[in-house]
């Protein structure tokens, strides 16, 4: 189960507003972490490790670049819901190991709602309203349950 507070983002989220791309020649994922988000007041503001980061349709689309999802996992994101994905996002989120929900609903996720996600549903704990969601296939809740992909292959 995952408890954290809602940081909301709108439609089309793409992967240079996670991280630009002039942070990419950056060392590693650690020193690429603190810039996630860097033009989004809400995220620097509200943000604490657990938070979950909750958008619209096709969030993550953009480029392919791994370490979207990469440093938004080093920065603690616990979980991230939205009514859509972009499918190279889902894919290397997924990969890593990040809980990905998609939920028609999301847009009316409030900020800093409290929420709770389950591998049965998600529900605000603020307001007490459940929010339909897409299942997860057993071998991709596998996958995040292990930590990722590599985690996965590692503990079989």
């Amino acid at each position: 189960m995952i408890i954290g507070k809602a940081i909301t983002f709108g439609a089309n989220i793409d992967t240079d507003q996670i991280i630009g791309a002039h942070h990419l020649t950056r060392p590693n994922i650690e020193a690429m972490a603190p810039y996630a988000f860097e033009h989004y007041p809400p995220f620097k503001r509200d943000f604490t490790r657990g938070d979950i980061i909750v958008g619209a349709d096709n969030f993550g689309c953009g480029s392919s670049r791994e370490q979207a999802p990469a440093v938004l996992k080093e920065r603690g994101v616990a979980a991230i819901v939205a009514q859509s994905f972009a499918r190279i996002f889902f894919r290397n989120a997924i990969n890593l190991g990040i809980p990905l929900i998609e939920c028609p609903e999301a847009g009316e996720i409030k900020p800093l709602e409290q929420l709770e996600i389950d591998h049965d549903g998600l529900r605000s704990l603020t307001t007490g309203r459940k929010f339909m969601i897409v299942p997860l296939p057993p071998f991709i809740r596998a996958y995040i349950d292990s930590g990722g992909v590599v985690a996965h292959l590692r503990s079989r």
